[in-house]
């Protein structure tokens, strides 16, 4: 997860967090988040009957967008994920995990990454 607020829910993706990630699922005005803060390796499904009618009665209304998953959280199983929202983005962009002073065009920093202090 790279940002939460009230109106906005970022995930990002990509084969090393370390450096980097290039792919972003942002969900506008989530309602309703049930997933870990951390996990990983996530495979992304349709919501079950199940879960849209238990999202349904918690909301009071069906959600333009629901979104189920299964992933690695770092138990013995995968865990069930949930996020309902009003929108979702998909934004292919290289996300800077660190400062660098010579980032190209089209490349952008996380928000937690400052410049150095001098």
């Amino acid at each position: 997860m790279v940002a939460w607020n009230a109106g906005q829910l970022r995930l990002a993706a990509g084969h090393d967090l370390t450096y980097h990630h290039g792919l972003e699922l942002v969900f506008a005005d989530p309602a309703l988040v049930s997933c870990p803060s951390n996990f990983q390796d996530p495979a992304f499904r349709a919501a079950s009957p199940d879960e849209l009618l238990r999202v349904t009665r918690q909301l009071g209304e069906e959600p333009p967008v629901v979104v189920a998953f299964e992933a690695d959280a770092g138990g013995p199983e995968p865990v069930s994920c949930l996020i309902a929202a009003e929108r979702l983005e998909i934004v292919h962009e290289t996300v800077l995990r660190y400062w660098r002073e010579d980032a190209a065009t089209g490349q952008r920093f996380a928000p937690w990454v400052r410049p150095p202090h001098r």
